[in-house]
């Protein structure tokens, strides 16, 4: 425990000093800076590689700390109160007051916001006065972190240091949803579209091809490992990792399981491990078969079908 309170300690200092730290989420490991700080927000940039016209999600501990940056409406209370914290970015109308960095935004008049569960992360926003814009750990368009060992290879000293949280609950980004204006669906993710319709009352749908930078995650390639990926496989060939959701009666070493029993949310939360395995053992190429396109399977293969393209 004092262990604990000494690392949020020194992530709290570090970040006071507009510095960049890494930290868990149950999603993904974030590189979090005070979202307040040009200067801290463009080290941010710099670090990940990353255009500054992809705008950032700022994550805060509770709904009443957002008031002085966001517009609420019926709808986030609603979900808000059923999901977060949790794997859910909403996108508000920004306040003409916020102190929000313009960098987060790229000068847009909205901001994405989220409530991430981790019990570290949730403290470590306690003791600051501002909130902390966090995009994933990771070299951009590369494989996102889910634990302290993904980021320091992806980083090594360039970041000066890494709040270990364990390895991320759900191993899958945040679901991202649009209140402006009428709900909609802008990124699939860690929560399911179909219990966000359940709490609203509306059936929603993923809009995939409007804002493609409006929000994180969302160009064209992504969450890539470097390696050319083959969809829908109904085998492998020899020179290929096979990344499999069912296991199969006979042994062979190039076999790699998200699960062996298909179980979406287990095979979400093993993606990007899996990948980074896969990617480190130095295999050239990777054959997955067939994901169920849906529940939780419609996230994966968001992902998947990114990672492949080239």
């Amino acid at each position: 425990m004092k262990k604990d309170l000494s690392n949020i300690k020194k992530a709290k200092y570090l970040l006071d000093k507009n510095h960049c730290v890494a930290i868990p989420t149950e999603t993904v490991y974030g590189l979090a800076a005070n979202a307040y700080s040009d200067t801290a927000i463009l080290k941010i940039f710099k670090l990940k590689k990353r255009p500054k016209s992809n705008p950032l999600i700022v994550h805060y501990c509770k709904a009443e700390d957002i008031k002085n940056d966001c517009e609420l409406n019926s709808s986030f209370i609603k979900l808000y109160n059923k999901f977060c914290p949790g794997p859910l970015t909403f996108i508000l109308k920004l306040k003409k007051n916020s102190k929000i960095s313009k960098y987060v935004t790229n000068g847009k008049k909205t901001l994405a916001v989220r409530f991430p569960k981790n019990l570290k992360t949730e403290k470590l926003l306690k003791s600051l006065n501002y909130p902390l814009a966090a995009p994933s750990a990771n070299i951009y368009t590369q494989i996102s972190p889910v634990s302290k060992k993904d980021v320091k290879d992806e980083f090594g000293k360039k970041i000066k240091f890494i709040l270990d949280g364990g390895s991320s609950r759900v191993g899958l980004e945040s679901t991202i949803i649009n209140l402006v204006n009428k709900a909609e669906i802008l990124r699939l993710g860690g929560i399911e579209i179909n219990k966000i319709s359940k709490v609203l009352k509306k059936k929603l749908k993923y809009n995939s091809s409007k804002n493609k930078i409006q929000v994180p995650g969302q160009s064209n390639f992504h969450y890539s490992p470097g390696i050319p990926i083959r969809l829908n496989a109904k085998k492998q060939f020899s020179d290929e990792a096979f990344i499999l959701i069912q296991k199969r009666k006979r042994f062979d070493k190039n076999y790699f399981y998200l699960t062996k029993n298909k179980n979406l949310k287990e095979a979400g939360k093993n993606l990007y491990n899996t990948l980074r395995k896969i990617k480190n053992l130095k295999f050239k190429k990777i054959a997955i078969e067939k994901i169920p396109n849906s529940g939780m399977g419609l996230t994966i293969n968001d992902r998947l079908k990114r990672a492949s393209k080239r």
